[in-house]
């Protein structure tokens, strides 16, 4: 990691900055200026098409043809000139030929003949024009058709209106999609230049845990956030650095953060950053690079650690979420998720805010951001709502298991009456 700049500065040029009840908008803001763009040279690599889905282009993609290649057909029906439309009611045509898609007509097309013509195949010269199939009455090789129902130019798809020669279809920083995929395909290219994959290392904390197939002993419970982590990261597409269920022991925790720094671009780590927590976990923490501790005014996710630490020479990321399942989710989801795709090169990574009407009165109270967990529906008029999945505890992962999306409360909103207008951003795209 190279140009990250000092936390402290980052935070000093907040005026209102309050590391007591830090706003979620304001700790978003320190996050991004913290991870700037550029802030992480990520190597390129080329891959085959097959496997370029969800990765993050590293150049521009410039179209080496005109897609379509010619103007074509956009429908089943009938090709001619334009001028050939009658003054009067009707217009009648004599059917010369017939052209397929893959298999031109190869004649020229005088003024009142046209040629029968199917979907994407080439326009016969001659012809700027097409009438549906369905819109025609044809006798023989004779075809009619009211005047009124088409004008000069109707259904042509023309040469280089999906894509130009010369011009970029994809620009770089784009995450590659399924329909990127069939465009790329579309101009002839089997191989695209990619952002290597961002490390990211997490673990869990606490000397409570315990891994699937252990023993549950008496107040203990099984590690739940490292596999939301998982799935949660995976979706992101980077390259993922599993280091376990580290105990709450300074050798232990110093070992664990030296490896993952050392190895990763970024990590993440569950538990150990709220009040009440062994002292030693942030003393490491700021021990081995420019940590921040906030405490910031949302619910839930109150605690969380930001900034970056240093192993062998190499810098990572460094993001401390709480250890309640419900916050470590919701922290990811506003502090963490961006931030990972910005390093990893990718451009406008921002999730989409929609409104909603909330079904049911929801408790607020101002001075911090909520995130409640929601299910979204259409009622019987269309208006979008939405309702929140019962016990919203930070500790219920229930809570999100059983929703669709966050229905986000603003730092200064109040209480939520039934039929008010609330923001929602749905999970998908992001879980």
């Amino acid at each position: 990691m190279s140009n990250l700049p000092s936390l402290n500065s980052v935070v000093t040029c907040m005026s209102d900055y309050d590391p007591e009840s830090l706003r979620v908008d304001q700790a978003i803001k320190i996050v991004q200026d913290f991870v700037r763009p550029g802030s992480l040279a990520l190597a390129t690599e080329s891959v085959g098409i097959y496997d370029a889905l969800g990765r993050i282009l590293a150049k521009d993609i410039i179209s080496p043809i005109n897609v379509p290649a010619a103007d074509n057909s956009a429908m089943d029906g009938y090709a001619f000139a334009g001028s050939s439309i009658a003054k009067s009611e009707v217009t009648m045509l004599t059917m010369i030929g017939k052209g397929l898609a893959g298999n031109a007509f190869a004649g020229q097309v005088g003024p009142g003949q046209c040629v029968r013509i199917m979907t994407g195949a080439v326009m016969p010269e001659g012809c700027d024009t097409m009438i549906a199939q369905e819109m025609v009455t044809a006798d023989g090789d004779q075809i009619s058709f009211k005047s009124s129902q088409i004008k000069a130019g109707d259904n042509r798809r023309l040469k280089g209106e999906d894509l130009s020669a010369g011009q970029p279809a994809l620009l770089a920083g784009k995450i590659i999609r399924p329909s990127d995929l069939g465009l790329i395909a579309s101009l002839g290219i089997g191989t695209v230049e990619v952002k290597r994959r961002l490390r990211v290392g997490f673990f869990s904390t606490g000397d409570e845990l315990r891994s699937i197939g252990q023993t549950l002993d008496d107040g203990c419970v099984y590690d739940s956030n490292r596999y939301t982590l998982f799935g949660m990261l995976s979706r992101l597409g980077v390259e993922l650095h599993d280091f376990g269920v580290v105990r709450d022991e300074p050798d232990a925790m110093r070992a664990a953060f030296s490896q993952a720094a050392a190895t990763c671009d970024a990590v993440i780590t569950s538990g150990g950053v709220s009040v009440g927590e062994a002292d030693y976990t942030k003393q490491i923490m700021r021990e081995l690079g420019d940590v921040s501790f906030w405490k910031i005014a949302m619910r839930p996710g109150r605690p969380m650690a930001f900034g970056s630490i240093k192993s062998d020479k190499h810098q990572a990321v460094l993001f401390g979420l709480p250890g309640n399942p419900v916050a470590v989710m919701v922290t990811f989801y506003q502090f963490v998720r961006n931030a990972l795709l910005s390093m990893s090169g990718a451009t406008d990574v921002a999730p989409l805010v929609m409104q909603a009407k909330a079904v049911e009165a929801i408790r607020k109270r101002p001075g911090r951001t909520e995130f409640q967990r929601g299910v979204l529906s259409t009622d019987a008029t269309g208006t979008r709502t939405v309702r929140i999945t019962g016990a919203q505890g930070s500790g219920v992962l229930r809570s999100m298991s059983e929703a669709d999306c966050f229905i986000v409360l603003e730092h200064d909103q109040d209480q939520i009456k039934a039929g008010d207008t609330v923001g929602v951003v749905l999970f998908e795209g992001l879980v």
